[in-house]
């Protein structure tokens, strides 16, 4: 099973956007499932307010959690710094935006946000 279908099974067995995601990353952030859904229980629905899509936002949290080295380090910061952009970049670039509304005003479905996440999170973990 590749990641986007991890995170769609994920999703239709009941867990938010965030969790599908960043618990499909499992194999690259280290994280077992049940504390990669309680990290990851309140970002779903925009963190419950419509706002940075929660797809994106377990994302994020796979790329920062998948970094080596030590976070403080200015290096490793830059690295997820630049991890970070480039995920958003490629959603602006594709949707046009990143609040979980406008996404859904604009007709997008969790589960096409949530396997193009999977993947972008797995793309840009694996070229680091």
């Amino acid at each position: 099973m590749d990641i986007k279908e991890k995170a769609t099974k994920l999703h239709q067995s009941g867990f938010n956007c965030a969790q599908s995601v960043l618990c499909a990353c499992g194999d690259y952030t280290g994280l077992d499932e049940k504390t990669a859904q309680a990290i990851s229980a309140g970002f779903g629905g925009g963190i419950r307010s419509g706002e940075i899509c929660g797809a994106i936002s377990g994302a994020v949290m796979a790329i920062g959690v998948s970094q080596s080295g030590d976070p403080g380090d200015p290096e490793v910061k830059a690295g997820t710094a630049a991890q970070t952009k480039q995920l958003v970049n490629f959603f602006r670039e594709k949707y046009g935006c990143v609040r979980c509304l406008e996404l859904k005003k604009a007709g997008k479905s969790c589960a096409e946000l949530i396997e193009n996440a999977a993947r972008m999170a797995e793309e840009i973990i694996g070229n680091k």
